[in-house]
Protein backbone atom coordinates (compact mmCIF):
# COMPACT_ATOMS: atom_id res chain seq x y z
CA UNK A 1 0.00 0.00 0.00
CA UNK A 2 1.17 3.17 -0.82
CA UNK A 3 2.06 5.27 2.13
CA UNK A 4 -0.86 7.56 3.60
CA UNK A 5 1.08 10.65 3.46
CA UNK A 6 1.86 10.38 -0.18
CA UNK A 7 -1.81 9.31 -0.28
CA UNK A 8 -2.63 12.93 1.13
CA UNK A 9 -0.22 14.52 -1.29
CA UNK A 10 -2.04 13.03 -4.26
CA UNK A 11 -5.85 14.74 -3.01
CA UNK A 12 -3.78 17.88 -2.70
CA UNK A 13 -3.23 18.25 1.22
CA UNK A 14 -0.49 17.85 3.86
CA UNK A 15 -0.83 17.01 7.40
CA UNK A 16 -1.50 20.08 9.36
CA UNK A 17 -0.20 20.95 12.60
CA UNK A 18 -2.41 19.86 15.53
CA UNK A 19 -4.56 22.55 16.69
CA UNK A 20 -4.12 23.23 20.75
CA UNK A 21 -7.50 22.84 22.67
CA UNK A 22 -9.30 25.84 23.21
CA UNK A 23 -11.24 24.61 26.10
CA UNK A 24 -10.63 22.37 28.89
CA UNK A 25 -10.07 19.09 27.41
CA UNK A 26 -7.21 16.90 26.34
CA UNK A 27 -7.43 16.71 22.20
CA UNK A 28 -6.66 12.77 22.56
CA UNK A 29 -7.03 10.36 25.18
CA UNK A 30 -5.49 6.52 24.73
CA UNK A 31 -6.61 3.49 26.25
CA UNK A 32 -4.79 0.50 25.31
CA UNK A 33 -4.97 0.33 21.74
CA UNK A 34 -7.36 2.69 21.17
CA UNK A 35 -7.25 6.50 20.78
CA UNK A 36 -10.36 8.63 21.37
CA UNK A 37 -9.58 11.93 19.21
CA UNK A 38 -11.81 15.06 20.09
CA UNK A 39 -14.21 16.71 18.17
CA UNK A 40 -11.96 18.66 15.49
CA UNK A 41 -13.45 21.58 13.80
CA UNK A 42 -13.10 22.00 9.58
CA UNK A 43 -10.33 24.91 9.92
CA UNK A 44 -7.18 24.87 7.40
CA UNK A 45 -4.99 27.28 6.41
CA UNK A 46 -7.14 29.90 5.59
CA UNK A 47 -8.51 29.56 9.01
CA UNK A 48 -12.03 27.98 9.67
CA UNK A 49 -14.41 27.49 7.37
CA UNK A 50 -17.71 28.81 8.60
CA UNK A 51 -21.15 28.12 7.57
CA UNK A 52 -24.93 26.24 7.55
CA UNK A 53 -25.44 23.46 5.43
CA UNK A 54 -28.83 24.40 3.45
CA UNK A 55 -28.17 27.96 4.41
CA UNK A 56 -25.02 29.33 3.32
CA UNK A 57 -23.68 26.05 2.22
CA UNK A 58 -24.19 23.31 -0.36
CA UNK A 59 -23.33 19.65 0.00
CA UNK A 60 -20.11 19.55 -1.71
CA UNK A 61 -18.83 22.68 -0.02
CA UNK A 62 -19.58 20.74 3.56
CA UNK A 63 -17.83 17.69 2.13
CA UNK A 64 -14.84 19.63 1.70
CA UNK A 65 -15.44 21.09 5.12
CA UNK A 66 -15.59 17.50 6.47
CA UNK A 67 -11.99 16.97 4.65
CA UNK A 68 -10.35 19.48 6.89
CA UNK A 69 -11.90 18.16 9.66
CA UNK A 70 -10.72 14.79 9.61
CA UNK A 71 -7.21 15.99 8.78
CA UNK A 72 -7.67 17.71 12.31
CA UNK A 73 -8.39 14.35 13.28
CA UNK A 74 -5.31 12.51 11.43
CA UNK A 75 -2.99 15.60 12.48
CA UNK A 76 -3.71 14.88 16.80
CA UNK A 77 -2.84 10.52 15.85
CA UNK A 78 0.08 11.55 14.27
CA UNK A 79 1.51 14.94 16.23
CA UNK A 80 -0.54 14.56 19.57
CA UNK A 81 -0.29 10.46 19.77
CA UNK A 82 2.69 9.93 18.16
CA UNK A 83 1.84 7.04 16.05
CA UNK A 84 2.68 7.56 11.95
CA UNK A 85 -0.79 7.55 10.09
CA UNK A 86 0.86 4.01 7.98
CA UNK A 87 0.83 2.61 11.76
CA UNK A 88 -2.99 3.01 12.29
CA UNK A 89 -5.17 -0.15 11.93
CA UNK A 90 -8.47 0.87 11.95
CA UNK A 91 -10.34 3.49 12.05
CA UNK A 92 -13.51 2.34 14.27
CA UNK A 93 -16.02 4.75 14.48
CA UNK A 94 -16.41 8.69 13.84
CA UNK A 95 -19.48 11.39 14.60
CA UNK A 96 -19.91 14.04 12.44
CA UNK A 97 -21.74 16.99 13.44
CA UNK A 98 -22.82 19.49 10.70
CA UNK A 99 -24.16 22.86 11.33
CA UNK A 100 -27.30 22.64 9.41
CA UNK A 101 -30.05 24.73 8.58
CA UNK A 102 -33.64 22.98 10.15
CA UNK A 103 -34.71 21.53 6.95
CA UNK A 104 -30.99 20.10 6.04
CA UNK A 105 -31.04 16.76 6.06
CA UNK A 106 -28.26 15.44 4.18
CA UNK A 107 -25.87 15.42 6.59
CA UNK A 108 -24.67 11.68 5.56
CA UNK A 109 -23.24 13.30 2.12
CA UNK A 110 -21.17 15.91 3.92
CA UNK A 111 -19.89 13.35 6.42
CA UNK A 112 -18.56 11.50 3.23
CA UNK A 113 -16.19 14.11 2.56
CA UNK A 114 -14.16 12.27 5.70
CA UNK A 115 -15.24 8.82 4.77
CA UNK A 116 -13.97 8.94 1.23
CA UNK A 117 -11.10 10.78 2.26
CA UNK A 118 -9.93 7.91 5.09
CA UNK A 119 -10.73 5.19 2.83
CA UNK A 120 -8.69 6.97 0.16
CA UNK A 121 -5.58 7.50 1.60
CA UNK A 122 -5.67 4.31 4.26
CA UNK A 123 -7.49 1.75 2.25
CA UNK A 124 -9.96 -0.67 4.21
CA UNK A 125 -7.85 0.38 7.46
CA UNK A 126 -9.84 3.35 6.96
CA UNK A 127 -13.43 1.91 6.42
CA UNK A 128 -15.51 2.88 10.00
CA UNK A 129 -18.95 3.33 11.40
CA UNK A 130 -20.47 6.67 11.64
CA UNK A 131 -23.05 8.67 12.76
CA UNK A 132 -23.53 12.07 11.24
CA UNK A 133 -26.38 14.45 12.46
CA UNK A 134 -27.45 18.10 12.24
CA UNK A 135 -26.70 20.64 14.69
CA UNK A 136 -28.01 24.47 15.16
CA UNK A 137 -24.27 25.64 15.92
CA UNK A 138 -20.36 24.38 16.29
CA UNK A 139 -17.71 26.27 18.23
CA UNK A 140 -16.23 29.50 16.16
CA UNK A 141 -19.46 28.82 13.71
CA UNK A 142 -17.88 25.71 11.80
CA UNK A 143 -19.83 23.89 9.75
CA UNK A 144 -18.74 20.34 11.04
CA UNK A 145 -16.82 18.81 13.56
CA UNK A 146 -15.73 15.19 13.97
CA UNK A 147 -14.61 13.07 16.67
CA UNK A 148 -13.18 9.69 16.13
CA UNK A 149 -11.93 6.45 18.06
CA UNK A 150 -8.89 4.56 16.14
CA UNK A 151 -7.25 1.55 16.94
CA UNK A 152 -3.56 1.61 16.78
Amino acid sequence: MTDPIQKLREYGYELPAAKAPVASYVPITRSGNLIYVSGQISIGEAGVVEGRLGDTMNVQQGGNAAELAILNVLSHVVYSAGIPLHEVKKILKLTVLVCSADDFTEQHLVANGASNLLVGILGDKGKHARAAFGVTSLPFGAAVEIDAVIEV
